[in-house]
């Protein structure tokens, strides 16, 4: 150690921190991320900056490569002469860059991947769009810095006038991000910029209809465009792209794939080789041979298909295995005012628009400052002139070019640059041409200075300056699109390929699920003993069904509490009495989780529909809650919980809400409870909800739910366990808070059963209800009487053996078909005859029959006992009602009802 010298303990930690830092963000500025007003690197920058210090212009002759290196390496950039030279050819590529920056001149590589020459043996000069970028760079129209080695200064953006990041785009890799940006169309970029010019607040969705997909310089397809459209929305996306193609048919009658373009940055003898390499592994089959004829009037590759082969087929093949369809990644990844920032479409536009603008600014600045100087002089030789015998007696008189000088000052009230400009001038100025044309120059460049005052007065001129500039610059630059753009199949709307029909769809206890035309079913007389309408294994029974149309959307509830999406037209569609698919391969949900309410909603895209409904879910043991439907809005593949079910509880019943709603909640035991849905507090997606309705004893449970508007006509439907059922008016249900144990709205005995179902109808819907033995009946709301809340009801189906009902619900009333009606008329006449031949068919027999054989189930056409009402005394919160009973119906008809 040298004297004077000493040691300084340091943390070695802090500093490895702090060096890696200082070379993180080096790399990140200086090297890797390209700025985002200019859109280049500094290399680039410093490549072009060079070449206009050289004065390598497109209207001169070129210059040799090494010498240009020389020049950008001596002076600002003291990094290696590979790292300039690369990044000067590749400016040159015209397969690497939409809008070359360099004319080259020489071997610059080729698309195959070949090196190019050595820089001693290539020679350029500026691209005349180059030279757009560069223009106006002498009229302080950007910031300089020192060079290296602070003996030099270099721009630190260039006035570019045209939108160069996004036409040509960037990548790079820096320390911790990277950048990858597609190039894009001058012309569509520039529409888009003078779009936002018009209207600062344009939105994105606006900006995407002007400039839909990246250009790419090699063409090709741009296979779907929903990649794109998220990188201009976010920053990041994939666009897939695909080599353009067609079928050619040879001599011999035998097809060619002819590949003309290809996607951006493959290497096309590696494509090559990768299809041969293929071939010979016999993974792509119907390829006999290859060839690339490929000359400099274009790409042309050509693949000579086998006789048997189908030219799509292995062109299909080929998309999946070679780089025929490859993916570009988007990260819009830029400098702004020096950090690294993700950008969307709008703020890559606006930070482009924001630099020019200041760029217009400087210029006019620099413009108007030069102008009054020469204004200034201009005065001054103007007042030499009107006194013009007195100056040059002045003049004569001086002794020195100082004292004259002086003197001119003193006399005339000159500055000194004005009397020096006087000194300066030539005799010929006094002639009397030169007299008018110095007036002249005056008067015009006073013209000027007001012109640029105005300028530099209003942004709105500055505004319309950019965009004149920027179509000047299309006029000529400006081309047509080289990548075509196709919808993928992805991004065709399914709903297009289907009818908006009316479907009922069935879930079964065990998990399958169908959708089936709703004019498939007929409709019958209350009492009627129904049809076989599905097709089920004998432990399994249908335990859902609803009605809704192809497009809209399904939300599944599971007995777990988790909810599923699934669209209409997802669901596979079955005859009358098919099983179905299992539940399980339609969406991902689990096997002993099994469905156990829905809800059908016409479309979740609408903000203010979501955000106004609700989603109200009750459990077996009364537990009710309410969620906003905005909740429920993003599907998700595996589903989301709804509700957390507490232990020994599962999810009963949910329904769609205005928010205003009365719910209803009835039990087994008879009783029914009604209370405003404000009377219930919206609650999380995960919440699990508060009491509804008080249970009774014997293991009594909810059995269902509805949830009506107060001001509606519809009326209250309930059905018990041995198939009697029973209108009331909703009116008769007085509302209470919720958490009570309700009122009666069925009066159970041992003939009726207990309650298993509660609905709300209108006169015009109709009752389909399905027995564990997958018998189905359909039969109209206004065949039931309305009676009182402490009726027993009527039957409304005649159950075999043990069976009992399944599963109830209410469907929308549909026209009856003329062959229905025919039959109809005659069923009917043979029923007033009370002569109907029966066919016995067991239960378990029927469900072995194949919807195939068309087999009609006829029972005894038998009439319907009449129920008496009994009225019983009323518990708590009841009121009585007055004793009701049902007429029988004569003429029972029983037709065919398929389900």
């Amino acid at each position: 150690m040298s004297v004077g010298e000493k040691i300084i303990q340091i943390n070695i930690e802090e500093q490895m921190k702090s060096a890696y830092i200082d070379y993180s963000m080096s790399v990140i500025v200086s090297r890797a991320l390209p700025d985002v007003r200019d859109g280049l690197k500094p290399v680039h920058r410093r490549v072009l900056y060079g070449m206009n210090e050289l004065g390598v212009f497109s209207n001169r002759a070129y210059k040799k490569s090494a010498r240009i290196v020389g020049e950008v390496l001596g002076k600002y950039h003291p990094h290696g002469d590979s790292s300039v030279y690369y990044a000067m050819v590749r400016m040159a590529q015209n397969w690497s860059l939409r809008y070359p920056l360099i004319d080259g001149q020489g071997n610059y590589g080729s698309v195959d991947g070949d090196s190019p020459a050595a820089m001693r043996y290539t020679e350029a000069r500026l691209a005349k769009i180059a030279e757009v970028t560069l223009s106006d760079l002498d009229k302080n129209t950007v910031d300089f810095q020192p060079n290296f080695d602070e003996s030099l200064g270099e721009p630190t953006v260039l006035p570019t006038r045209i939108p160069t990041l996004l036409i040509n785009g960037a990548s790079g890799i820096a320390v911790g991000m990277a950048t990858n940006m597609p190039p894009h169309n001058l012309t569509d970029v520039i529409k888009a910029t003078k779009a936002y010019i018009s209207n600062n607040d344009i939105s994105i969705e606006e900006l995407i209809d002007i400039v839909k997909a990246p250009d790419f310089p090699t063409g090709g397809i741009i296979y779907g465009t929903e990649g794109a459209k998220e990188a201009f929305r976010t920053g990041r996306g994939k666009v897939v792209m695909r080599s353009k193609s067609h079928i050619e048919l040879s001599s011999n009658g035998r097809e060619k794939i002819i590949i003309t373009e290809i996607p951006y940055l493959v290497n096309k003898a590696e494509l090559i080789m990768k299809v041969a390499e293929l071939v010979n592994e016999k993974k792509v089959d119907g390829i006999s041979n290859i060839n690339d004829e490929s000359d400099r009037n274009g790409m042309r590759i050509v693949i000579d298909v086998k006789k048997d082969a189908i030219s799509n087929v292995v062109l299909n093949k080929l998309y999946k295995f070679t780089p025929l369809q490859s993916s570009f990644s988007i990260n819009n990844i830029a400098l702004v005012k020096g950090r690294p920032k993700l950008l969307n479409l709008h703020e890559l536009i606006s930070n482009f628009v924001d630099h020019r603008h200041e760029v217009v600014t400087r210029r006019t600045q620099f413009e108007l400052e030069q102008a009054e100087k020469k204004a200034h002089i201009l005065k001054g030789l103007i007042v030499a002139i009107d006194h013009l015998d007195q100056v040059i007696k002045l003049i004569r008189g001086s002794k020195t070019p100082q004292e004259a000088k002086d003197g001119l000052i003193s006399n005339f009230e000159l500055d000194e640059l004005q009397a020096k400009a006087i000194l300066d001038m030539r005799l010929q100025k006094l002639t009397g041409l030169e007299r008018d044309k110095l007036f002249a120059s005056y008067e015009e460049i006073s013209k000027l200075i007001d012109s640029l005052k105005e300028i530099l007065a209003s942004k709105e001129i500055r505004m319309g300056i950019i965009c004149d500039e920027l179509d000047e610059a299309n006029t000529t630059f400006g081309d047509e699109r080289k990548s075509e753009i196709v919808l993928s199949s992805s991004e065709f709307n399914p709903e297009d390929f289907y009818a908006d029909d009316e479907m009922v769809i069935t879930i079964s206890k065990m998990g399958y699920i169908k959708r089936t035309p709703l004019v498939d079913f007929r409709t019958q007389s209350r009492g009627g003993v129904g049809s076989k309408g599905s097709s089920t294994r004998d432990e399994d029974h249908i335990e859902h069904m609803f009605v809704c149309t192809m497009h809209n959307t399904i939300l599944l509830f599971t007995q777990g509490g988790r909810c599923h999406w699934l669209k209409v037209y997802e669901i596979p569609e079955g005859t009358k009495a098919s099983k179905g698919r299992a539940i399980q391969n339609v969406i991902n949900i689990e096997s002993n989780d099994p469905i156990k309410a829905y809800i059908n909603v016409k479309t979740l895209k609408d903000e203010d529909y979501i955000n106004n409904h609700f989603i109200v879910m009750c459990t077996k043991q009364g537990v009710i809650k309410k969620t906003s439907l905005e909740a429920y809005s993003r599907p998700r593949q595996n589903g989301v919980n709804a509700i957390s079910i507490r232990e020994n509880d599962e999810l009963l019943e949910a329904r769609l809400t205005n928010g205003s709603d009365d719910i209803m909640m009835a039990v087994r035991t008879g009783k029914a409870i009604r209370f405003n849905e404000t009377k219930l507090r919206s609650m999380g997606r995960t919440a699990s909800g508060v009491r509804g309705i008080t249970l009774g004893e014997n293991n009594d449970q909810v059995v269902g739910m509805i949830c009506v508007s107060p001001d509606s006509n519809e009326n209250i439907l309930v059905v018990s366990e041995s198939g009697y059922g029973k209108v009331s008016k909703l009116e008769d249900y007085r509302i209470t808070n919720r958490g009570g144990k309700g009122v009666k709205t069925l009066n159970v005995t041992d003939k009726t059963g207990v309650l298993v179902a509660i609905k709300s109808t209108i006169d015009s819907d109709d009752l389909m209800i399905l027995t564990s033995a997958g018998v189905a009946i359909r039969l109209p709301i206004s065949d039931i009487r309305i009676t009182g809340r402490n009726a027993q009801g009527v039957k409304l189906i005649n159950l075999r053996n043990e069976d009992s009902i399944a599963s109830v619900d209410v469907v929308p009333s549909s026209e009856v078909e003329e062959e229905l009606k025919e039959n109809n008329d005659e069923a009917t006449s043979i029923a007033g005859a009370a002569l109907i031949e029966e066919t016995v068919i067991e239960t378990s027999e029927v469900e072995d029959i194949s919807s195939d054989n068309n087999i009609e189930i006829v029972d005894d056409a038998e009439v319907i006992e009449e129920t008496n009402v009994v009225e019983t005394p009323e518990e708590e919160d009841d009121s009585s009602d007055n004793n009701d009973e049902d007429n029988s119906i004569n003429g029972q008809q029983t037709l065919d009802f398929g389900f």
